[in-house]
């Protein structure tokens, strides 16, 4: 098989579209889903070639798990997503609204509600960092955070004011 998609050199239009033509509809479909952590067989990520995988709350690779815990567990799961059929990372993430509260002795900072009473974005900006940090420690690429939805009932302490 011709890498174009994998050779640096090129440009990324062409390493997509190259992938793309590649690809079979099931590896299409695979990588369009998101499935979640206790689901994500080594067969159903080598397989399927599935795109991305989550973490719901509690649910980490075991209780009190650190961050490389954290880490090598995505580690595993990127290593099948590697032996596919054209080798496509997967993406994983987790819900890190405020901080990384899945990983035992992670910062926890207050919820978006909290931090918008605050009318401190700068304060803001320095959270989603230090968030952010401690996500890439543990090996995490993608989190579902900030949340900026309308404010309404199941999401008020995930939301942040409209003018912050």
């Amino acid at each position: 098989m011709d890498c174009v998609y994998m050779n640096p050199n090129e440009t990324i239009e062409v390493r997509v579209k190259h992938l793309l033509y590649l690809m079979n509809l099931n590896e299409k479909i695979g990588q369009m889903a998101l499935i979640e952590r206790s689901v994500a067989t080594p067969s159903a990520i080598k397989h399927f070639s599935i795109g991305s995988i989550f973490s719901a709350p509690n649910n980490g690779p075991f209780e009190k798990a650190l961050s490389c815990d954290w880490a090598d567990m995505v580690d595993g799961f990127q290593k099948l997503a590697l032996q596919s059929r054209l080798g496509i990372p997967i993406i994983y993430g987790v819900d890190a609204v405020h901080g990384n509260n899945s990983v035992y002795g992670a910062t926890i900072f207050p919820h978006n509600v909290g931090l918008g009473a605050t009318r401190d974005a700068d304060l803001v900006q320095r959270i989603g960092a230090a968030t952010s940090l401690e996500l890439r420690a543990s090996g995490i690429h993608y989190t579902f955070a900030p949340c900026v939805a309308v404010l309404r009932l199941g999401s008020i302490t995930k939301t942040l004011p409209h003018d912050l």
